[in-house]
């Protein structure tokens, strides 16, 4: 794996903490069941202070630590591809603005 493959492997494993699993679950949830299958609370992403061992949220959040970087890694691997990221380099992945914008 080269770099770029790397940093999007690492980016996949900490997003699919808070992705559904095969079985509709979420692994940040764990067996707390209002937030797994609630309509009201199972769309509702909280990037809280999270277990490294047990992928499961510890309810502090106030404290997002490490989960906080989760959301920026989804924004980014979800724009940036290898080809982009060797043309344009450090840019790709820190232009303001949408994608859009930069494009034109």
């Amino acid at each position: 794996m080269n770099l770029f493959e790397v940093a999007k492997e690492i980016a996949d494993r900490l997003t699919g903490i808070f992705t559904r699993n095969e079985h509709g679950r979420r692994p940040v949830y764990g067996g707390t069941e209002k937030f797994q299958i609630d309509p009201h609370w199972r769309d509702n992403i909280l990037f809280t202070n999270t277990s490294t061992a047990t992928t499961c949220g510890l309810g502090a959040s106030h404290q997002t630590g490490w989960t906080g970087v989760v959301a920026k890694c989804i924004q980014l691997f979800g724009h940036l591809d290898p080809k982009r990221a060797l043309e344009l380099g450090k840019e790709a992945a820190f232009l303001k603005g949408t994608a859009d914008s930069r494009e034109q």
